[in-house]
């Protein structure tokens, strides 16, 4: 039996910063779904109402990497209320050629919360303007900070403004962030002003109703959806993606269950039978996203288990050059 690594959350913060080499691993990821050859079913996904919780599973295998994995993610959402952060989870990595165990990955959702982050700086790099600097965030949680600190690795960020409904947790995320990034931050009570401002537009909440209307949008923005992952949640209101130019799912037959694009099918505003250009497809340039400096660009991305098995990967590629974790046989 090959030797098997443990790796604790502690050890995977350090061997897996944000960065863009990372995200340049997850953009390679992308690329190699839009040839095909990706075999990635859909997500295991069960509700537990009773406690407002929820876990999904996700997992992929990518050809061209050496190891597969299944992600467990739990979300519980009243957990704060408790102390308590509202993910964790872990992921088992798997040897492609021979399916034998070997990592576990102990990261309390950390590695998803990093490579979800690295997904929308990938969607920014291809579909925002190159010369965008100005920023809405809409929420004030851990992927307000994680997304904005990733897109100012791909664009030259020089404006932020940032709404959430807690206006204390917001003035403490701003401060955090102007601190950690030497921008300013400002925290604007006005949504419609700050979208309208705005030439990259990012959401990062669990909303269950849309926080931006079709009508706010202007000529030349993008915007990164990335809190609906789930069939009753959306941050867009349906109309944004008929106003958008172009409109790039992570995966298609995923936000067609859980994304953006599920409340416009229901709504009757996009035909089920609608074929959209996947984020794969416009980094391998098999299609084209933005054609102009005045299209609006719509990045829905639900989290893929391709994500996974490339951040999983790496963490134990890193772990094994660094002589990292804890390592034992079966």
């Amino acid at each position: 039996m090959p030797n098997i690594t443990i790796l604790n959350e502690t050890e995977l913060r350090r061997l897996v910063p944000l960065d863009l080499a990372i995200i340049d691993e997850i953009e390679r990821g992308f690329s190699v779904m839009a040839e095909g050859s990706v075999v990635m079913p859909p997500i295991l996904s069960m509700a537990i109402e009773e406690f407002n919780g929820e876990i999904d599973v996700k997992t992929a295998y990518v050809p061209g990497f050496a190891s597969f994995a299944v992600k467990m993610s739990p979300g519980f959402f009243d957990n704060p209320k408790l102390g308590l952060p509202s993910t964790s989870g872990l992921m088992v990595l798997f040897a492609a050629q021979t399916g034998q165990l070997e990592a576990l990955l102990l990261d309390n959702g950390y590695l998803t919360d990093i490579r979800t982050a690295a997904a929308g700086a990938v969607a920014a790099r291809h579909l925002s303007r190159k010369d965008a600097e100005r920023v809405c965030v809409i929420g004030a949680g851990a992927q307000a900070r994680l997304q904005l600190k990733a897109l100012c690795l791909v664009r030259e960020i020089k404006q932020v403004d940032l709404w959430a409904r807690d206006l204390n947790k917001a003035k403490a995320r701003a401060a955090e962030l102007s601190q950690e990034l030497g921008l300013a931050i400002n925290v604007n009570q006005d949504r419609e002003t700050a979208v309208r401002a705005s030439d990259i537009v990012v959401t990062t909440t669990p909303s269950t109703t849309s926080l931006i209307e079709a009508d706010w949008l202007q000529a030349g923005q993008h915007i990164t959806a990335m809190g609906s992952d789930q069939h009753h949640k959306r941050e867009l209101a349906a109309a944004c993606l008929t106003r958008a130019d172009c409109y790039v799912p992570d995966r298609q037959s995923q936000t067609a269950l859980l994304g953006e694009l599920h409340h416009a099918i229901n709504e009757g505003l996009v035909a089920n039978d609608t074929s959209f250009a996947e984020l794969g497809a416009i980094i391998s340039r098999k299609a084209q996203g933005r054609v102009t400096d005045q299209d609006i660009t719509i990045a829905d991305l639900t989290g893929t288990g391709l994500q996974d098995t490339v951040i999983a990967t790496l963490a134990r590629q890193r772990a094994l050059e660094q002589d990292a974790g804890t390592s034992f046989r079966s």
